[in-house]
């Protein structure tokens, strides 16, 4: 590609200055004097604001400074050879080759796709080495032009599990999948994929590399990571969708090591593969849960953008959730009437009178921490405003990624009435909750992603994600969402309401119940998410009532999945013959994971022996979702198990509540268990 470097773009055997921030500013004069660099001041802070983030020096005397600008318009190459070389931070001493890469800020996908090759060729000596001997300037343009031409093959899709060389051993050769990602998604992304790719080739395993640069990221599909032994987390930023890997044994770093250390870090993934005591990526993963990669249907598509908007929706509701039952704590349930007069005119010197203010149930009636309360109030306030906007933004951002996630926002914000509209007369724009939420972020979502896929106008997609897109998406979807969604989803919400509140008796336990097969049916799945979505998306619209129905779903839900892990940590210390010594082991850990609310403890023991196992705690589940609701048990805090009971309205009642369940449960366990086994068909624990 002609266009990308020209003879006028490469100096040969110069000295461009002492240092890497003079040689950086040479080659961006050098970019200036040709006429491709719009502001070269602009052009060499970027690159330098680059350089502060990690250095850019490579193994071998090579330096590839980067950047994505404003201060260029096309992607842009400029080629030093230095004499004499200048340190860019490598380990292995100064640089005598130097790239200066410049590609427009948001622009031009093809171009990058060609700077990602040069990338990744930049880590082959044959190619450096010629470098290193070219004789002029447009034998350097040459090579440049032969490793990022179209005939090149493209780094982006990496192949599902590469055929071993035929030097590998005779036994199954470990599978490997990693990941690598800069800040700015140019050079050192692909490079590290290179030196893994090559590393792997040396070490005769395969290797799947997923490149999340600014060329597009292909991601892995869900059977290659399946099939993985390991994961190698290359990246200066975080991993798109980490959850994919929840419990692959991991190799983290910097992207900057796989090109010093790629046959080292290879060695290290395959020792952790067949360590037990490897650490490992964190989280649990369920069928379907954070891929988006090929062959995804429509049923986990939809499930996964659903999931990714209540996963960054659950931190806003915890936090505030459980600092609005502190301040409760603290303050007594009165603090949401003076809460914002404390705040303004009392100070920790100045502390408020707790009686005069008619706190009377603030904690051993002292002025300090009701002042506190009120601070714990309104910061829990404040978070809660958030969660429904989170909502709306992240489902939209899964749809569309980064240019859905600002009209998400703002159709989640119309759907709180963040700033609440008010006519003179007192009606209010309606406030579509948490539906509202879901229906703009997936409108959101749609139209961005329909707009992104527009061809456009090479000057203008660097405006398209950060201007158009989202102008033109809030514009359209706003007015829909209150044109015409807002008050039929408005009317929906208040029936949903209207119909939980006036639950009671037999069809609140009713209700109770099904939540707790459902919590207990797949343990962490689709049906256990759904529940617990329902609940927390409830709790954070209505933490601020002293008592609410939706309080009542969240404590039935939470007990519910507590339950499958405790009845069976009890089940194996009643009838240990009946588990094996593995089991007996899970059985230790189900205690403290069942207490902290994490379902997914129980799963090994349903999938050694599904058909007995998941219908006992489901039926303890059950027991404890329907005593949960007849007992009207409510907690304020949607996370936290048995650690939150400072959130538990019937504290009494939570507790008896569980205990019957985890009872329940472990005698369905013990029966279903000892129905066709014998104790002598287990081998017992020496």
């Amino acid at each position: 590609m002609s266009d990308l470097i020209t003879p006028e773009l490469v100096v040969i055997d110069r000295d461009l200055g002492p240092d890497k921030t003079a040689t950086i500013r040479a080659l961006a004069d050098l970019v200036g004097a040709t006429g491709r660099a719009a502001d070269v001041d602009q052009l060499v802070e970027d690159a330098l604001a680059r350089e502060a983030t990690s250095a850019t020096g490579l193994p071998g005397g090579i330096g590839i400074p980067h950047c994505r600008t404003t201060g260029v318009q096309v992607p842009t190459l400029a080629f030093a050879r230095l004499s004499p070389p200048v340190d860019f931070g490598a380990k292995d001493g100064p640089a005598e080759l130097v790239f200066l890469i410049a590609a427009p800020a948001g622009g031009d996908t093809d171009h990058l796709t060609l700077l990602t090759k040069l990338a990744r060729a930049l880590v082959k000596p044959s190619f450096t080495n010629a470098l290193r001997t070219a004789e002029n300037a447009e034998e350097v343009v040459a090579l440049v032009t032969e490793v990022v031409g179209v005939s090149a093959p493209a780094p982006a899709a990496p192949a599902p599990a590469a055929p071993a060389p035929a030097a590998a051993s005779p036994e199954q050769p470990h599978s490997l999948v990693a990941v690598t990602a800069c800040p700015t998604g140019i050079a050192h992304t692909y490079m590290a994929a290179e030196a893994l790719e090559a590393a792997a080739e040396r070490a005769g395993v395969t290797i799947a590399v997923e490149t999340q640069g600014s060329a597009g990221s292909h991601p892995l599909s869900p059977e290659v990571i399946a099939n993985a032994d390991a994961v190698i987390f290359a990246v200066d930023v975080g991993v798109r969708d980490r959850g994919r890997f929840a419990g692959k044994p991991v190799v983290s770093s910097g992207v900057k090591r796989p090109i010093d250390e790629g046959d080292a870090m290879i060695a290290e993934a395959l020792r952790y593969a067949t360590d037990p005591n490897a650490p490992r990526v964190e989280g649990s993963l369920t069928a379907g849960e954070g891929t988006g990669g090929a062959g995804e249907t429509w049923g986990g598509r939809t499930r996964r953008v659903l999931m990714t908007g209540v996963s960054y929706m659950i931190p806003f509701v915890a936090a505030g959730g459980l600092l609005i039952a502190l301040s409760f704590l603290l303050g007594g349930y009165e603090i949401v009437g003076p809460y914002g007069d404390i705040a303004v005119n009392n100070t920790l010197f100045d502390l408020p009178d707790a009686e005069a203010l008619g706190l009377e149930h603030a904690l051993f009636g002292s002025g300090l921490l009701a002042y506190i309360g009120a601070l714990f109030f309104i910061i829990g306030k404040t978070a809660f405003a958030f969660f429904i906007p989170a909502l709306a933004g992240y489902i939209a951002y899964a749809i569309a990624d980064r240019p859905g996630i600002a009209p998400g926002f703002v159709m989640g914000g119309l759907a709180a009435n963040t700033f609440g509209v008010v006519a003179p007369d007192g009606a209010a724009l309606p406030a579509t909750g948490f539906l509202g939420a879901i229906v703009g972020g997936v409108l959101a979502g749609l139209i961005a992603h329909w707009l992104a896929q527009r061809s456009v106008p090479s000057w203008a997609r660097g405006l398209m994600p950060v201007l158009v897109i989202p102008l033109v998406t809030s514009i359209v979807a706003g007015l829909l969402m209150i044109m015409v969604l807002g008050k039929p989803i408005s009317w929906l919400m208040t029936q949903l309401t209207d119909g939980l509140s006036s639950m009671s008796g037999s069809s609140a336990i009713l209700l109770g119940v099904i939540l707790g097969l459902m919590m207990a049916f797949d343990m962490g799945g689709p049906l256990n998410k759904v529940a617990y979505s329902f609940a927390a998306a409830g709790v954070g619209g209505a933490a601020l009532a002293s008592d609410s129905p939706e309080l009542k779903i969240m404590a039935a839900v939470m007990l519910a999945g507590m339950v499958p892990p405790i009845a069976l940590a009890l089940a194996t210390v009643l009838r240990p013959g009946l588990f094996n010594a593995a089991e007996q082991e899970n059985g230790k850990a189900g205690w403290l994971l069942g207490a902290s609310f994490i379902t997914e403890g129980a799963i090994p023991f349903a999938a050694a022996d599904p058909l007995r196992v998941i219908p006992a705690i489901m039926f303890g589940s059950a027991v404890t979702g329907g005593l949960s609701q007849a007992l009207d048990v409510s907690v304020r805090a949607p996370h936290g198990g048995i650690f939150v009971l400072f959130a538990v309205g019937n504290v009494g009642g939570y507790l008896i509540a569980l205990a019957a369940g985890v009872l329940a449960g472990a005698a369905a366990v013990i029966v279903l268990k000892s129905i066709g086994t014998s104790d002598a068909d287990i081998a017992p624990v020496v």
